[in-house]
Parts: C-alpha cells; sequence; structure tokens
C-alpha cells in the first residue's frame, strides 16, 4: 500500500495558486475591484490611525513640555498672604533630594501699552540666574534680544510683542493697582521699561501675558519690599511633583501651601487622555470597517473560485489545504494594506510640519491660528507603542475575519462544485 504523502503546512504551492487568485482575470473584475478596494480601505483605515495617534501624543507631550517648561513644577504660597522669610523657606525646599532649583517670585497683573495699543500683562517678578533656569525661556529658537540685559530692562512674550507692535529697545508701560490708598481705593501707578528681551515659550496663552521684571524692581513697584508672592520649584524629574509636594509643603512651614502643575493642569490632562480613548476606539472601528471589505472580497472569490476548489479537492488537496489558500489571500491583503499604511502614516507624522506648511500655503493662510489653537505649530509624536498598537490591531482583524470565508471554501462538496460544470 502507498504511502499518503502529507504536504506541510504553507506550502510553496498553496502561496502560489493564493497568488493567482489575488490576480484575478478580467473575466473576473468584480473580484480584482473588490481587492483593491479592500487594500485601499485597510491602508486609510491604519494611516488614519498612526497619524491620528501621533498628533495627540504630540499635542499630550507638547502641552507637557510648554506648561512644565515655562511654569514652576512646584509652587509654594501662603495663602492670602506674602511670605516674608522667603530666604530660609527656599534654603530648607532646596535641601530636599530631587528639588533642581527654588526661584521667589513676585506676581500681579497689569495693563501693558505700547505703541498706541494696549493689552494685559501677567508680572513676574524674578532673579536673572533664577530665570536662565528656564529652558522654555532661554533655549527658545524664537527668542530675540539678550537676557543678560534684564536687570536694565524687561523681557516680554513674542505674542505680547506682536500686538503692541514692539522690538528690542522700544518702551513697554506697565499700569498697576499699586499707588497710594486713597479714598476712592488703590491709586494706578504707571511705569515704563525698555524691551530688552523677547521670548517664546511655544504657548500662545503664555507669549500673549508673560513679562518678567527683575525681582528688586517688582518688589519696589509692587510694594513688596523684603517679601515675595510665592516660591517656584523646578525638580530633576517634573513626573515626581505629586510625590514630593507634601514633603515640600513640610518643609515650607506651617501655613504654607504647596501645589503642583499637574494641580493646575490636572483636568485638562485627564480630558486628553478619554480624548485619546475614545478617538481611538472609533479609528479601530474604522479599521474594522476596512477590514469586513476583506470578508465580501473573499466570499466573492470563493463563489468564482468554486469549481477550482472541486478540482483541487479530487487532485487530492486537503481541507487544511483550501482553507490556507482562501487565508493568504486575505491576509495578505490585510497584511499589505497594513504595511503600507504604516509607512505613509510613519512618513506623515514624520513630515507634519512640511505638509501642513503646503497646505496653508494652498489655503492662501490661516489653516492653522496659534490664537486660538495655543500652539504655534502642529505638533506630532511617533511612538513606537502607537505604531505596534496600530498594527496589532489592523492585523488582528484582517487575519482573524479572514477566517471564516476561508472556513466556508474548505468545506465546500467537491461533488456540488462540479455538479453543473
Amino acid at each position: 500500500m502507498a504511502d499518503v504523502r502529507q504536504t506541510k503546512p504553507f506550502a510553496a504551492f498553496e502561496w502560489m495558486i493564493a497568488w493567482r487568485y489575488i490576480r484575478a482575470k478580467r473575466a473576473e473584475g468584480g473580484v480584482s475591484v473588490m481587492t483593491w478596494i479592500s487594500l485601499v480601505g485597510v491602508t486609510l483605515a491604519v494611516f488614519a490611525l498612526i497619524a491620528t495617534l501621533a498628533v495627540r501624543s504630540g499635542f499630550r507631550a507638547e502641552f507637557i513640555d510648554t506648561i512644565a517648561g515655562a511654569n514652576a513644577h512646584v509652587s509654594v504660597v501662603m495663602p492670602r498672604g506674602v511670605i516674608e522669610d522667603f530666604e530660609g523657606t527656599a534654603e530648607r525646599i532646596a535641601a530636599i533630594d530631587g528639588v533642581q532649583s527654588v526661584a521667589p517670585l513676585i506676581r500681579a497683573q497689569a495693563m501693558a501699552s505700547g505703541n498706541g495699543r494696549i493689552g494685559l500683562a501677567d508680572i513676574y517678578g524674578i532673579r536673572l540666574d533664577d530665570l536662565k533656569t528656564s529652558e522654555a525661556i532661554v533655549d527658545s529658537e524664537r527668542t530675540v534680544g539678550n537676557i543678560d540685559d534684564l536687570p536694565g530692562g524687561i523681557a516680554i512674550g513674542s505674542a505680547l510683542a506682536s500686538n503692541l507692535g514692539l522690538t528690542i529697545g522700544d518702551r513697554i508701560e506697565l499700569t498697576t493697582r499699586s499707588g497710594a490708598s486713597t479714598p476712592m481705593g488703590q491709586a494706578t501707578r504707571r511705569n515704563a521699561y525698555e524691551v530688552v528681551y523677547i521670548f517664546s515659550t511655544g504657548r500662545f496663552q503664555i507669549d500673549e501675558v508673560r513679562v518678567y521684571l527683575p525681582f528688586d524692581e517688582a518688589q519696589l513697584i509692587l510694594n513688596r519690599d523684603g517679601v515675595a508672592d510665592e516660591l517656584a520649584i523646578i525638580l530633576d524629574d517634573l513626573n515626581q511633583s505629586e510625590v514630593l509636594k507634601q514633603d515640600i509643603a513640610n518643609a515650607a512651614g506651617p501655613g504654607m501651601w504647596a501645589y503642583s502643575w499637574q494641580d493646575r493642569v490636572g483636568r485638562f490632562l485627564r480630558a486628553l487622555t478619554i480624548e485619546d480613548n475614545v478617538m481611538f476606539i472609533i479609528l479601530s472601528i474604522l479599521v474594522l470597517v476596512a477590514s469586513m471589505n476583506i470578508i465580501s472580497g473573499l466570499i466573492m472569490l470563493v463563489k468564482n473560485k468554486g469549481r477550482d476548489v472541486g478540482i483541487l479537492r479530487t487532485m487530492g488537496l486537503t481541507e487544511g489545504s483550501i482553507l490556507r489558500i482562501f487565508f493568504i489571500c486575505g491576509a495578505g491583503i490585510g497584511t499589505i494594506g497594513t504595511a503600507v499604511g504604516v509607512v505613509l502614516g510613519c512618513l506623515f507624522a514624520i513630515y507634519i510640519d512640511t505638509i501642513f506648511s503646503f497646505v496653508n500655503y494652498v489655503a492662501g493662510g490661516g489653516v492653522w491660528d496659534p490664537s486660538i489653537r495655543g500652539l504655534y505649530e502642529i505638533p506630532a509624536e511617533l511612538r513606537l507603542i502607537d505604531v505596534i498598537k496600530a498594527v496589532s490591531l489592523s492585523l488582528g482583524l484582517s487575519w482573524i475575519i479572514t477566517i471564516f470565508p476561508a472556513r466556508r471554501a474548505a468545506r465546500m462538496n467537491p461533488v456540488e462544485a462540479l455538479r453543473y460544470e
């Protein structure tokens, strides 16, 4: 009795037959059209998923960098009062492991004016050495002027400078309610300063109102002689702010209150997380819909190849071989579409600035308004975990749903398939 030879799964002939089926003849153009529709659908779905995840990750990273870069990681204040012994308090806090620097601040709001224009200003009185530790203020590519000239002038945000039409060497007037007390209330005080430094933190809302004055000058014009309004603390790791916040409050002393950057923007971060999850679910449904096209095309392929299946079965091919042939057809479409979508999505994330610059040029400008968006450009951060999630989702769906029409082809009765041939 002759031995029955068993072929290995996914043998070369199975791949060859599957490839011939995917390349449908002109007479079977419907199958070819469905193949291309499925391929393009999966490609666009994966591209959209990766591009969206990259932009969302970029927004989160840019938001944290600009907020934490231009502001303190932890702030210490005296509720309804000022910090009198701010030097001693700063020394005690600086001794905590994980604290990088502690800077006393004078805070106030004022009306800024220049060149006949007016705007609002958020005054920060700070020492020059402390200001130099802020990377967002010093290391920005959009800075103009010399920060070392701050003791003889004022540093203002780029958006505020643009709104008031100011540049280096111009004078800006600050009007504050810090004058003498009168029966009509607190009198205003107007002081003029030379603009010596224009900075850009990367966040429009900060650059639109933020100004920096020398610490002693801010004490003088705001009646804070010998005191500070708050202590701005920079940590070695900003993610440790919640862990070190209580230790900082204890070191500051009774009556002091410490709050972190997460306390200020925690609700917004939680909203971003919820939005990220919802966006991923919606785009996952888009990938699912695109993968369903593979089923449609595969069902049409099974019906058109019924006679071929019957012949292959009578030649000795097992149900497993037939299943694998049609599985290769469907999974191959999903795999190729996923690969092309990953390439397009990664290229979009990498060259997003160039792409939107072209779109902005074609549209005549105004596509991205920083005064509304809060950022000067569209951020995108391509993360490996996001690419892996998109690839896993697409391949998982396209491979799993392919099994069902492939099983239908494998269980086809060869007698019934050849009865009317």
